[in-house]
């Protein structure tokens, strides 16, 4: 069987999503363990999201509306861009794939930082693309070298704004400066997955970008702020033709009913964002004094999640945190063989996290 797999396909690494909690639960004999390993929000989704959920249960055995036209509407009104410039995913990493595959063939190469979320290169390589990595600057994407790596066959860079797994972001005079360096032909795909949670000042306004580059996509989420990452839902904001191009092989009724009305009215709730913002910031601060306190160096971050250096092997580190009912992210298959990524969650989930880690380290 494999004889018939391409090369591309057979050296692929499938993407690793950790264990369930409950199978973690039973085979490290423990109970009420702590999830901070996938960047989920502790606070869950807005209880005007789980409202819209249960009023629509009762329809569950119609097909969606394959145009999602009221989500649309809404978000039209929410970004002030025309619905015509919106494309509604199954999560954004079904955009990320529908790009991949409608811009990228085996002649054509895609640019990518070597440290950022590595879906991107996992669909280059599907499509046969050829995979341009770049490293990271300062655990941030090093934009103009990026730049400097485009060629003729270039059709993609891949940039995520904050970065996954760091946390760092690109400022706005930086990013300006790159886009000035990206030409027409070559399309800008901005991952702003943790938007939400950025409160530096110098964060580029990227939707104000549209109106003057065709060749700029941005993908934001409903799986994080909003708490909707078991429903699958995300958007890309693009120039009205490449949405075009990407309709035309978007799979119909590619978004659940239920993620549909659920992110609807999450997009009303800002109390709610206002409220997981806040918990974010003071799990950060927390977090922060945390490691200090411990010796431990970390990369400050934009998103709800820290990259922390342990000094240890990661996977060893990760394994003794499970056994204390704590789930970690291991970052040794990003290059960061010491280091975990720890999401920020509850106050108290925090503190049980501290208090694992210090004892794991003692």
């Amino acid at each position: 069987m494999q004889k018939l797999v391409p090369s591309n396909i057979l050296t692929l690494n499938p993407y690793d999503p950790g264990k369930p909690i409950e199978e973690v639960e039973r085979e490290f004999g423990i109970k009420d363990s702590t999830k901070l390993a996938s960047n989920e929000n502790p606070l869950g989704p807005s209880p005007r999201a789980l409202a819209a959920i249960k009023k629509s249960l009762n329809k569950i055995h119609l097909y969606p509306d394959s145009s999602t036209f009221y989500l649309k509407q809404e978000l039209s009104g929410h970004l002030k861009v025309s619905e015509k410039n919106l494309i509604i995913g199954n999560g954004s990493n079904e955009i990320i794939e529908l790009i991949v595959r409608a811009f990228i063939n085996p002649e054509l190469e895609a640019i990518i930082a070597e440290q950022a979320f590595i879906i991107y290169q996992m669909i280059v390589q599907a499509v046969g693309g050829k995979k341009v990595m770049v490293p990271l600057k300062n655990h941030t994407h090093d934009i103009l070298n990026m730049a400097g790596k485009i060629t003729k066959n270039t059709r993609l860079i891949f940039i995520a704004n904050p970065n996954n797994p760091t946390g760092t972001i690109v400022g706005d005079e930086l990013f300006e400066q790159f886009l000035s360096l990206v030409p027409e032909d070559v399309i800008v795909v901005l991952d702003e997955a943790y938007q939400e949670y950025v409160t530096d000042k110098n964060y580029p306004n990227s939707i104000q970008y549209l109106s003057s580059m065709n060749n700029l996509i941005i993908l934001r989420t409903f799986s994080k702020i909003y708490g909707l990452a078991g429903l699958r839902i995300g958007y890309g904001v693009a120039n009205q033709e490449i949405i075009e191009v990407l309709n035309k092989i978007r799979q119909p009724f590619n978004v659940n009913s239920l993620a549909q009305v659920a992110a609807l009215a999450s997009l009303s709730d800002e109390a709610h964002v206002k409220k997981s913002l806040e918990n974010n910031e003071e799990g950060k601060n927390f977090l922060y004094s945390g490691f200090e306190r411990l010796g431990l160096s970390y990369v400050p971050t934009s998103a709800n999640f820290i990259l922390v250096n342990c000094d240890q092997d990661c996977s060893i580190l990760s394994r003794k945190l499970l056994k204390l009912g704590i789930i970690v992210r291991p970052m040794k298959g990003y290059y960061f063989p010491n280091s975990v990524r720890v999401t920020i969650g509850l106050p108290k989930e925090n503190k049980k996290f501290i208090k694992a880690l210090e004892k794991v380290l003692s």
